[in-house]
């Protein structure tokens, strides 16, 4: 017969060995989704067949023809429009939102390609004007941060104050970017 403090210690060497197992198999799962990417990822449009963007032209600004969004709550988003990448922050944010790996990919491209990334950030009218002038920077130095440390090189990437004034037009959500241009 085994007594009460046997049983416990068999629950609990048995829950060790399922929380080991357990371990093991999220460990090889997440090695091969990091080693070979998530199941459906990719260059695929709806109907699931490869597509492949035109080459950028050799000189000018590039052109980025893929349409990426990833909105998550609070507004933070990510679109590529017109061959611009542009991060949309929440307010009081400067935090990217998840997805923009996907976008930031498009402009690693063009930088491996020999194009310059130019980051602008721009601001909404609403608060402090001089808290907002400063927020737009640090959007846009967290922007560059995220594309150094995929790799690109910091010569490779400007921080450029907008031509226009850094309150962006239209509506304040819309209004609270940085915009990403590839360049030559």
């Amino acid at each position: 017969m085994s007594t009460p403090d046997d049983d416990s210690q068999q629950r609990f060497a048995l829950g060790l060995v399922f929380v080991l197992i357990a371990l093991i198999v999220a460990t090889t799962i997440g090695a091969a989704v990091y080693h070979y990417g998530m199941p459906g990822s990719g260059n695929a449009d709806a109907a699931g067949t490869a597509s492949t963007a035109p080459a950028a032209p050799a000189t000018g600004v590039a052109v980025i023809t893929e349409t990426v969004v990833a909105v998550v709550p609070e507004g933070a988003s990510v679109r590529v429009e017109g061959g611009v990448v542009k991060f949309y922050f929440a307010t009081g944010s400067a935090d990217i939102a998840p997805g923009a790996a996907e976008a930031l990919a498009l402009v690693l491209q063009g930088v491996q390609n020999g194009r310059k990334a130019v980051i602008s950030g721009y601001h909404d009218t609403t608060g402090d004007p001089a808290k907002n002038e400063e927020l737009a920077k640090q959007r846009a130095i967290t922007v560059r941060d995220v594309l150094v440390g995929l790799g690109v090189a910091e010569d490779k990437v400007t921080l450029e104050k907008p031509a226009v004034a850094a309150a962006g037009q239209g509506d304040d959500a819309g209004a609270r970017r940085v915009e990403v241009k590839l360049v030559d």
